[in-house]
């Protein structure tokens, strides 16, 4: 069911609104037949897009309110989340950064409702990858994250005035021979391996120019108890 401008053609061209027959509603503009410019398109199962479409497709600006109460804000290409937006999620963490084919990828900030923890840089298909800052409440992790976990060396700083440096390494438990113990060592989180407690610095990574300022503040693993204790004890 339409009723909206139409071209000589007797496309729908212009302003519109439809009824479509799975219940979905569709309120805005149309091309030769096309939903394309602005407009607003409400789900049945309660979700609503309010933006930009070209060729039926969500394409440019726009925010979509999700069943959940989650909502994404930002750049759509090809129906997919893609550019630059703002995903506030049902348990209201937010993510502020690139995307690309509807994944975290780029960089960008994650703030964790909950602890207030943040994390700021790298992404790769959803996953927090490359270099990265964590920060929580009273200390902050720098270093490298891959498929998610901190990697390989970095620091944390604590905000009494210390530096612990150190390296995540796989656990010994990773050790073993076989498919099934490879499958199982991907579950097992890296371990805190520190190497000095020293007094704030500039941190380098070894071989690595510094995150850029932009790159620079994130959140996620908190350090490991016998860390802060050493830290505290220095």
């Amino acid at each position: 069911e339409y009723d909206g401008e139409r071209n000589s053609e007797g496309e729908r061209h212009g302003r519109g609104k439809a009824h479509l027959p799975n219940g979905d509603t569709y309120d805005g503009e149309y091309e030769h037949g096309f939903r394309s410019g602005q407009g607003t398109y409400r789900f049945r199962n309660g979700a609503c897009y309010i933006g930009e479409y070209l060729q039926n497709k969500k394409h440019g600006r726009g925010i979509f309110f999700y069943p959940d109460g989650s909502k994404y804000e930002g750049d759509w290409v090809n129906d997919q989340r893609h550019g630059y937006g703002e995903y506030t999620y049902a348990n209201g963490d937010t993510y502020t950064g690139e995307w690309f084919n509807n994944n975290r990828h780029g960089q960008g900030t994650y703030v964790y409702k909950e602890t207030r923890s943040k994390y700021i840089g790298g992404w790769v298909n959803g996953n927090q990858e490359g270099e990265a800052e964590l920060i929580h409440l009273n200390h902050r992790f720098k270093g490298k994250f891959l498929n998610g976990n901190p990697a390989g060396r970095g620091k944390y700083v604590f905000d009494i005035g210390c530096e612990q440096h150190g390296e995540y390494i796989q656990s010994e438990q990773d050790k073993g021979e076989g498919e099934e113990e490879e499958e199982l060592s991907s579950l097992v989180a890296p371990k805190w391996k520190a190497s000095e407690i020293t007094k704030l610095t500039l941190w380098t990574p070894h071989g690595e120019n510094p995150p850029s300022p932009r790159e620079a503040s994130p959140v996620a693993a908190a350090a490991p108890e016998a860390v802060e204790e050493r830290a505290a004890a220095a």
